[in-house]
């Protein structure tokens, strides 16, 4: 469910750009909403490990969903109209990017791992006390690609809800040139969300019992890759 009256829901005022760069906002904004819904809508996606979330709900917690930033083409169609509270850039990139994805349900709180990231912590936060479920890309905005930073640890830390880590493997994509080689997947390709336990972290977590449950989470994220590439090689036989 989407929240109202929230304004991470909610589009932000683009009075402090200029007319040029308020068209290019809402010409990308459309352009990568149109581009996502209409592959999106393709996709057959099959589904391991739901019981995962249900584990979540049952024990009155919300779900902290954590996964690579190359795989968020997938990801975001799959999870969209969920409500899910996401971290956003706070360059002019960013505002498309938070407008495209409040479009398919997602809030956007602005800040980065570099800039404005204690603020954006916050945010996120205040959300989840909110009762506002929240996404990390682990590895993002910039890498190293698939190595896991404590973000979403340090949130789950302050709140005492579960990081879950997921991974969507797509059969067939296009791989663009960047620094995490985002994956865009293929019309009517397969894919396969495979989810894993969820984690917890006490809230009197020392930096010694973060990093460990960074590693671990680390771990998980590397299996996952393992089962989603064995997937999708036996789907190619």
């Amino acid at each position: 469910m989407i929240p109202k009256n929230n304004k991470a829901f909610t589009p932000a005022d683009l009075s402090k750009y200029s007319f040029k760069d308020r068209a290019a906002i809402r010409a990308a904004d459309i352009a990568f909403y149109l581009l996502i819904r209409t592959i999106g809508r393709t996709i057959r996606y099959e589904v391991e490990g739901w019981e995962n979330f249900d584990a979540i709900e049952a024990a009155g917690k919300l779900p902290i969903y954590a996964f690579w930033h190359n795989r968020i083409f997938a990801s975001t169609y799959f999870f969209r109209n969920r409500g899910i509270a996401v971290i956003t850039s706070q360059s002019k990139d960013g505002e498309y990017i938070a407008r495209f994805i409040q479009r398919l349900g997602y809030g956007a709180i602005r800040g980065s791992s570099t800039r404005g990231g204690v603020g954006a912590l916050v945010e996120m936060i205040k959300a989840m006390r909110n009762g506002t479920p929240t996404a990390f890309t682990l590895d993002g905005p910039k890498g190293p690609r698939y190595v896991v930073k404590p973000g979403a640890l340090m949130l789950a830390k302050k709140t005492g809800n579960p990081v879950i880590p997921f991974l969507v493997e797509c059969r067939s994509f296009w791989t663009i040139n960047s620094w995490d080689r985002l994956q865009i997947p293929k019309p009517f390709t397969k894919a396969k969300l495979i989810i894993g336990k969820p984690l917890y972290c006490s809230e009197n977590a020392d930096e010694h019992e973060l990093d460990k449950a960074r590693m671990n989470l680390q771990s998980t994220l590397d299996e996952l890759a393992v089962l989603g590439k064995e997937w999708s090689q036996t789907h190619h036989l």
